[in-house]
């Protein structure tokens, strides 16, 4: 260990050590962004920068256990994503099938898939699918991850679904729109029946949230951290939490 990590070390122990456990949001949103930025830095391939990243979901979900966050939603894949060309697609999402497998390897999380399956190749398909069943009785964290997600992606499904269901019951258009409100909608998002996000945090230094829960980020605080995604430390997490529990959340009052 060499100087600079003991200071973080002690550094990130002061701040734990502050932290009010009844102020940790209890539901977590992350962007996982700067991946290919901290390999090119780092002279290394955008594949070895999503395979550190990967790497890095572990280590988060440990500190997030520590603080007593319930839910997590990792952003890992974007609808927008699946149009790079193959030569990048590929290797990528071989990536997240082996996080994904190793999230539900660990026996602590249960693993619950956001986004729109249909657009995924099968054998992802079928990793994501084999993981939420392999962990749907654990009793750890909620782990979403949000593979092939966008956030208008996910409003158009829930109205999808939302007219389907009621095509099923009889209900005629006139009758629905007159009874559709705001509940409805959520009963029917990828997220439905968990607590909307308390806070996301975007990595990389990036200051928007590129769709990202358009729905459920409605109250959401945000915290923008500059350094790239597998850099993130226990440190830079710990500030989030003390950023967080720092405001006052007024939910429009």
């Amino acid at each position: 260990m060499n100087l600079r990590d003991l200071v973080y070390g002690l550094y990130a122990r002061r701040v734990e050590g502050r932290l009010d456990h009844a102020q940790v949001p209890k539901h977590i949103g992350v962007i996982l962004d700067g991946n290919r930025r901290w390999a090119k830095a780092s002279g290394g391939t955008p594949e070895q920068g999503h395979k550190a990243g990967a790497d890095k979901i572990q280590e988060l979900l440990g500190w997030c256990a520590e603080t007593d966050v319930e839910v997590v939603t990792l952003w890992m894949l974007s609808t927008d994503n699946l149009n790079r060309p193959e030569e990048q697609l590929v290797p990528l999402l071989g990536i997240i099938e082996n996080a994904v497998r190793a999230l539900a390897a660990d026996g602590r999380w249960r693993v619950h898939h956001v986004g729109t399956m249909d657009l995924l190749p099968a054998r992802t398909q079928s990793v994501l699918k084999e993981a939420e069943q392999a962990t749907h009785d654990n009793t750890g964290i909620l782990v979403n991850v949000a593979v092939g997600y966008g956030g208008r992606q996910e409003i158009a499904d829930a109205v999808r679904s939302l007219l389907l269901e009621h095509a099923e019951r009889g209900t005629s258009f006139e009758e629905l729109a007159e009874i559709v409100d705001v509940e409805h909608i959520s009963e029917h998002l990828y997220t439905r029946g968990q607590p909307d996000p308390d806070l996301v945090i975007r990595t990389s230094g990036e200051q928007r949230l590129s769709g990202f829960m358009l729905w459920q980020s409605a109250h959401s605080e945000y915290y923008f951290c500059e350094v790239h995604w597998p850099a993130f430390r226990k440190v830079d997490f710990l500030r989030a939490l003390r950023d967080y529990a720092a405001r006052h959340r007024r939910y429009g009052t």
